[in-house]
This record gives C-alpha cells, structure tokens and sequence, in this order.
C-alpha cells in the first residue's frame, strides 16, 4: 500500500463565501450592454476567426492537476475512484484504503510541482513549433490551477502553494506565444457523485466546497451553478486575458445555453476592449454554427470543410494527463495527423501530462521536439497555409469522427495531404507525403495533367529542406519527382510546386 500523508483538515484555508453574485453578475451585464456583441446567437453570428489563429495551426493543450498523482487510469481518476466495480476503485482501495478515510483531496499535499520551470516549459513549447498553449485552469475535479477568488481550493492556496498558471502564461509571453486556457467546469456539477452513492469523504460536509454539488447527471445543474460557472470562466477571462478558451462537452446541455451566450458576449466585448482577436472552441452542436470555432476530440474531418476547426488529441491515446503505462503514438503519427487536420483547413491542439513534481516526462519531451524538427525543416507546407482543391490522395483511409485515433494509420509514400498559400511571388502548393520513401522517387498524381486540378503550369518543384533541385517530369497520370539522397528516414518528404499561369514559362 502507498504512503501518502492525507490532506490536514486544521491546514485548509477558510472557505470563500460566494453566496451573493449579484455584483459580479452586474459587472458581466454592464460590458456586455457596452457592446458591440450582444448575447444573441444572431449578434455572435457576426463573429469572425481571427487570422492568427487560422495561420497558427499548431498548439500545445496541457492536462496537469491533482489526478498526476495517483497516475492511474486517466485524468478521470477523481470520478473513478467513486464508483464501485470500476479499475479505479479497486485500485484505490487496495493503494490508498477507503475512500473515506484517503479520498482524491488527499492526493493534494503530494501534488506539489516542486521541479515546475514555466520557462523552460515555453522555451520547449516553442521549440516543438507551437503558436499558442493551452493549460487546463480547472478540470472535472475542481481544483483550480489558477489564482481564484471563489474557491479556496486552487494551486496558489493548497499543494504547490503558487499561481502555476499565472505563472506558465506569463512564460507562454516571454516566448512570444499566445496563451489560452481551457474549462471543464461543467462536468464538476455531477463529477463525484459516485461519492455520494456509499460512505465516502465526498459526503464529509467540511469538503464540499471541494467535491461539489455531486448530482445527478439526469439533473439539470441549477441557477447558482451555472452563475458560478460564468463567473469562474469571467475570472479566468480577466485574470489572465487568455485569447483561446476551450470548453469540453457538456456544455452543450440546455441548461447552458443562455449562459453560453452571455459568456460568449462579455469575452468578445472585452477582447474589443484589450485590442486582441479571440477564439472560442466548443465541441457537439454548444454554440451555432459561426458564433465559436467547432472542436473535435481526437478526431478528424472526412474533407476539407469551409469553417476552419480544431482537432484536440493527445500524445497518449490512453490518457490526457500523466499516468504510468502511457500507450504514446509516434512522431510520424502525429505530424501525419498534424498534416492530415492541416489539408482539411484545422487546427491541432496537441495534449501534453506533466508530472506532480511539475516535469514533463521523457517520452513527451522527445515527441515534441522530433515534432520541432520537423517543422523547422518544412513548417512552410504548415503554417499560414489554407487548403488546396482537394486534401488528399493515396490508399490509406482515416477515418472521420471523434475518437478515431485509437490506431495508427499504416501510411505509406502514396498517401499525400496537400496545402496551398499565394503571395506576390505566385502560388505554391505543398505535397507533403506521409511516409519515408524507399525507392528515391514520388508521384504525385494530383498533380498530372490528367487530374482536372492543374489550371496552371509547374513553374519549378523543389523539396523543403533541401538545397538540391531535384529531378521532375510532368505526365497525364501524375508528377514524378526524383528525390535528394539526404532524406529522413523517420518522415516523408514535402514537395513543394510553384504554379504559374498557362502561358508562363515553365
């Protein structure tokens, strides 16, 4: 059995009182009535997507909190550990004892982020080719990352004792990245209530400020709850002026809904005033259409789609936060995936676990900087890019859908994602191929004079990171390009085609 030494009740912090809101809810009032959007869906309709963000196209999402502690199972531990006949359960009881004598506030004095450097944490960020970062300000267990007035319950009063987010974007500018932040708040309304089902500390009423309302998930969540809601959102959106904000799911009950459009107004109107471009992300159908960026867990779209989205997976396909037994995807799968979202006219948000003594393991740091390398050689086919006529080609099928990144597609040097960008110089497009090739030479067939697509002539083909020009020939069934000897043999090449007007010299 583990010997962790449990949380003191005579050390907490006195409870913050936030029983009367009507203040802060003025406050909110006020600027959204200042303009210019207004809480209706038709006025945020006029939103329009930050050129920024659809430029970035990489970011790094980031999944640290109590729950690195025990790092069994998955950042869902805190529900798990409640629920009875569940691996989590069993496993506690067996490392920690009963869960009403150690249960998940416990884990809280050994979640210390001791080691935590939040320079070199954005220094590496940038490195991997990030544009913006992403830390979780508060998952489903309701333990603040951030400095909060509504909640004694946060990193800068209990465990490591600081404002570790504050800190990490206060980093994130030091490197010239833009910050974000994502909210699970939502879910924390019925999160613990598998506490609530037998004689657990989720039923101490000394800590229910913490474990929370733990309802009911039939149970819509209440008017206090949901103006707590916004207002820890309205916090964070003040506190630390994060131009990204990310919701997970179960926002999209209806309860929400009006809330969500009053959030939605008071960030943009003080983004209006900050002088900053905004971006919210929402997942299912949380926000209409064009209000808000469209989010996908683990997930990809089947073709290119008009409205730029995002795509938020992990380095882990077993986990969001640190655990033992990480089930890691490799290098090549993820700038296949990065290039993949990219062609579809997306946004990769790639999750990260740091560790509870506030390091990042091994295995993601070496995943990101591979991933880094690979962008200082060919981020031109990546960054500021939009799609081309079609976004692929090749044999090998990803599937569309949340949750599809499961396996690894067996990619082979056939399958192709494409991007485009223009400038004063011409048009370029981008073939980037998703496998090493073996046999020296590529073919692209999109881009043979039989394929419809060619409205204009091959000016010059080039290979992005490589000084030599290659050898090409263009055919009717595709464009045969001879490949440089100095080729890696860990990811496919990416072919880059200047076009020029019929007419032109090639």
């Amino acid at each position: 059995m583990a010997t962790l030494e449990p949380l003191d009740p005579s050390q907490l912090p006195e409870p913050v009182d936030v029983s009367d809101n009507s203040r802060a809810l003025s406050m909110v009032k006020e600027v959204i009535d200042q303009g210019p959007f207004e809480d209706t869906w038709s006025s945020l309709s006029e939103y329009r997507v930050p050129r920024w963000y659809r430029d970035a196209k990489f970011g790094i999402f980031l999944h640290w909190g109590v729950f690195s502690v025990p790092a069994f199972g998955s950042e869902w531990y805190s529900r798990h550990m409640y629920l009875e006949g569940s691996r989590e359960f069993d496993h506690h009881r067996a490392e920690f004892g009963d869960q009403k004598h150690f249960g998940y506030k416990d884990f809280i004095p050994s979640f210390t982020m001791k080691d935590f450097d939040p320079d070199e944490w954005a220094n590496l960020f940038r490195r991997a080719g990030a544009q913006f970062v992403m830390p979780v300000a508060e998952h489903h267990d309701g333990f603040a990352m951030y400095d909060t007035d509504r909640s004694r319950w946060s990193a800068a009063r209990m465990g490591p004792g600081r404002d570790v987010f504050g800190e990490l974007m206060a980093a994130v500018d030091r490197s010239w990245l833009i910050r974000g932040a994502s909210s699970h708040r939502a879910e924390h309304w019925f999160f613990m209530n598998g506490g609530a089902k037998f004689d657990s500390d989720v039923l101490d009423q000394r800590y229910v400020d913490f474990y929370g309302p733990a309802q009911r998930e039939e149970v819509a969540p209440n008017e206090r709850y949901l103006e707590d809601w916004l207002l820890r959102t309205v916090e964070v959106i003040d506190k630390y002026r994060p131009q990204v904000l990310w919701f997970d799911w179960w926002i999209e009950q209806p309860a929400f809904e009006p809330y969500l459009r009053k959030l939605a107004a008071y960030y943009y109107n003080r983004a209006a005033e900050w002088g900053r471009e905004v971006v919210i992300n929402y997942k299912e159908k949380a926000f209409k259409l064009g209000s808000a960026v469209y989010d996908i867990e683990r997930g990809a779209m089947g073709s290119i789609n008009p409205e730029v989205w995002q795509n938020d997976t992990s380095v882990s396909r077993n986990s969001w936060c640190w655990i033992d037994g990480q089930d890691y995807k490799s290098a090549p799968g993820i700038v296949a995936e990065l290039a993949d979202v990219v062609s579809k006219n997306g946004v990769l948000l790639l999750n990260i676990g740091p560790k509870a003594d506030g390091t990042i393991a091994d295995e993601e740091r070496d995943l990101l900087e591979k991933i880094g390398s690979y962008l200082t050689r060919n981020g031109e086919a990546i960054y500021g890019t939009r799609p081309w006529k079609i976004s692929s080609e090749g044999p090998t099928d990803r599937p569309s859908g949340s949750f599809v990144d499961q396996s690894e597609p067996a990619y082979t040097s056939e399958d192709i994602r494409f991007t485009t960008r223009h400038d004063a110089a011409g048009e370029y497009v981008y073939a980037i191929v998703l496998a090493p090739v073996a046999d020296g030479s590529v073919r692209i067939r999109a881009l043979g004079t039989g394929s419809g697509l060619m409205t204009m002539s091959v000016q010059s083909v080039s290979v992005l990171g490589v000084s030599e020009e290659p050898k090409w020939s263009q055919a009717w069934d595709g464009l045969e390009v001879d490949l440089p000897s100095d080729q890696s043999d860990l990811f496919g090449p990416v072919v880059k085609v200047v076009l020029a007007p019929d007419g032109s010299s090639a």
